[in-house]
């Protein structure tokens, strides 16, 4: 990507007296050595577009200068202390997860508040750190009193049967098992997130089938030394084989409620987040199994703000 450099005020003078000759952005970009595009965005950014619309070189220096003053307003920090924000950013770690990790890393508290006023003067400034934040684009749609044959398997466990102590995640070993589709094929991923922790193992599969989904899942547990108890599950029909899952491994499978989303909360979080490597509409034709133990790694090195910024390994794994 090439860097960008905002228009010095002697360049805005230049534009604006050019434009008013009427000479194309062309020969303006030409005069100036610019790109036609930074011209365009000098325009889109800086013109008044509350009056007139019209461009004035002393308002748009004026609003341009002004952002980044708002950019360096907490002028006790440097950029030197925003070095590791902006690369952790890069790496997806959220603002809360930043400002509870540096002090443990050697470098100076910055408050998660103080990261999104940076990140977003940022974005005002014509930065991209804005784009690595965890979006949450899903909408929501209307059910209408329809038959609904989700979840109609007989003999499963409901997790109102449960042991009541799964539901406090104060015990390792009791997973939630879900698949995210990708878009175009048929190629998609199931994801087994432990509860206590947070830890995730990410499989890619061909296919959402009953015996795609058993094959990569007792595969993901038994390679994993992770601690296996019990498995939640959603009422998908890939899950229908369960007890195959169960004869292989002896952990038990329990379904939640259907439409009961929040019964699988570790879920539908460890979802969002491998959105951020996997955007919603994607395809997952061309990802492998390679790609989601890097994804996994990456998350479960994330430190959490429910587990004192320590990470999903370290909990996990810790004594």
């Amino acid at each position: 990507m090439m860097n960008y450099t905002q228009l010095t005020s002697e360049e805005r003078y230049t534009f604006s007296t050019m434009r008013t000759q009427g000479q194309s952005m062309t020969s303006i970009a030409n005069a100036l050595g610019r790109h036609r595009a930074t011209l365009y965005r000098e325009l889109q950014r800086n013109r008044c577009h509350h009056i007139d619309n019209a461009y004035r070189p002393s308002k748009a220096d004026y609003r341009a200068k002004a952002r980044r003053c708002k950019l360096r307003r907490y002028s006790h920090f440097t950029e030197a202390n925003y070095v590791p924000v902006n690369y952790l950013i890069r790496e997806k770690w959220s603002p809360e997860q930043i400002a509870g990790i540096l002090p443990s890393l050697g470098f100076r508290s910055i408050s998660h508040e103080t990261i999104y006023k940076y990140i977003w003067a940022d974005k005002a400034n014509g930065g991209n750190l804005w784009i690595h934040l965890r979006q949450s684009l899903k909408q929501r749609r209307k059910r209408y009193k329809a038959y609904d044959s989700r979840g109609r398997l007989a003999n499963k466990r409901n997790i109102s049967e449960r042991p009541t102590s799964i539901e406090t995640r104060k015990y390792r070993g009791h997973w939630e098992i879900d698949t995210v589709m990708g878009k175009g094929s048929n190629d998609c991923i199931v994801t087994l997130v432990e509860r206590k922790s947070g830890f995730v193992l990410i499989g890619k599969l061909p296919d959402r089938t009953t015996a795609s989904l058993n094959t990569k899942t007792i595969s993901l547990m038994k390679k994993s030394p992770a601690k296996f108890k019990t498995i939640t599950a959603d009422n998908g029909t890939e899950f229908h084989q369960y007890n195959k899952i169960e004869e292989a491994t002896g952990r038990l499978f329990y379904f939640a409620n259907p439409y009961h989303s929040w019964e699988r909360g570790s879920n539908e979080n460890c979802n969002g987040l491998i959105r951020q490597y996997i955007p919603k509409g994607s395809s997952m034709a061309s990802l492998t199994q390679q790609q989601c133990n890097r994804i996994a790694d990456k998350l479960n090195a994330r430190p959490r703000k429910r587990h004192n910024f320590k990470t999903p390994a370290d909990i996990l794994y810790g004594n």
